[in-house]
């Protein structure tokens, strides 16, 4: 009896032992602001997204039990950038994530303090989003989509794969942050190949018209595909076709939708990189500290299907640069 007694208190004593050790906390996800000018039904939001939160599961993360994104898509009209901005930064996000340079700058007005990472953005220093790529001084980090030098690229890669050509049409939208940088880029390359260069600005999605992209009497087009003007994006490329005109385009899509020449850098690695930073920040680091991610690889996609449609034989010094020819 004694022996049973001993054991029932010391039991008891057992269980009052772990009344008094404190509860532990369970781990809340941390809240996630997702900024984008992009519809989510878009194919690329899509590609986006699973590309950057594979990438957070390899380090990890877990949507739901780790992150709970709030996702804000604009379906490319800029206006209501703003609204949501403020909606996601009255959330108190641990970060906001912000694509292209329309959702970065909405983000910037609506906080100074909340870390912003950008998802491949134009220059960002000529944009005024932070001070310098080695250190951006402020609340925003993440990678750059390309640098000023591919203007004049991507001009050389159109006179290489239609030698003939004299005269090149730009469509882009002149007013996107940091864009105006690339134009000297283009221009003295275009001069040095003897190759005048003719500018369709488009501003709104209304400015589009085919009849501006053919008042230059173009021997190529050259395309800087801009959220505002980026459902025009196939009829250009079917002008293109009908038109026998060569055409460069960014981003990758251009190529695949039928444009003959893609040259920049892999989205892909570029997304994965971003997802990075949103470990770092969560880990303590300060967006301040972050260097900017800029570009290491660009590619070179021919279109080969378009190039016989348009009876354009690529030659071969260009072919073997190809990172891949569609067939």
């Amino acid at each position: 009896m004694k022996r049973r007694a001993l054991i029932l208190a010391s039991g008891s004593w057992a269980m009052l032992a772990a009344s008094r050790v404190p509860a532990q906390p369970v781990k809340q996800p941390r809240r996630i602001g997702w900024l984008s000018l992009f519809a989510e039904s878009d194919p690329l939001s899509r590609l986006v997204m699973q590309e950057f939160t594979t990438r957070l599961n390899e380090l990890g993360y877990v949507e739901g039990r780790d992150l709970l994104f709030e996702r804000r898509f604009a379906d490319r009209v800029v206006e209501r950038l703003t609204t949501f901005a403020r909606e996601l930064v009255a959330l108190k996000p641990a970060l906001i994530v912000a694509a292209p340079s329309y959702a970065v700058a909405a983000a910037l007005q609506a906080t100074r303090s909340i870390p912003i990472v950008m998802l491949g953005v134009s220059n960002p220093v000529e944009a005024g989003f932070v001070t310098s790529l080695a250190r951006p001084g402020g609340n925003v980090t993440g990678t750059t989509y390309n640098q000023p030098e591919i203007a004049g690229k991507m001009v050389e890669i159109v006179k290489a794969a239609a030698p003939r050509t004299s005269r090149i049409t730009i469509i882009w939208n002149p007013d996107a942050p940091g864009l105006q940088v690339f134009k000297p880029y283009a221009d003295r390359a275009a001069g040095a190949l003897g190759i005048a260069i003719h500018y369709v600005d488009i501003r709104r999605p209304e400015d589009f018209a085919i009849d501006m992209v053919l008042r230059g009497r173009p021997e190529a087009l050259y395309v800087v595909t801009d959220a505002i003007f980026a459902p025009h994006m196939e009829s250009i490329i079917r002008v293109a076709l009908e038109r026998k005109l060569p055409s460069i385009g960014i981003p990758r899509r251009f190529v695949e939708a039928g444009g003959l020449l893609y040259y920049g850098l892999d989205l892909r690695e570029l997304w994965r990189t971003s997802a990075t930073y949103v470990d770092r920040i969560l880990k303590g680091a300060n967006p301040a500290d972050l260097p900017i991610q800029q570009p290491t690889k660009y590619e070179l996609i021919i279109n080969d299907k378009t190039a016989k449609a348009l009876g354009i034989t690529i030659p071969q010094s260009l072919r073997v640069r190809a990172d891949e020819v569609i067939r």
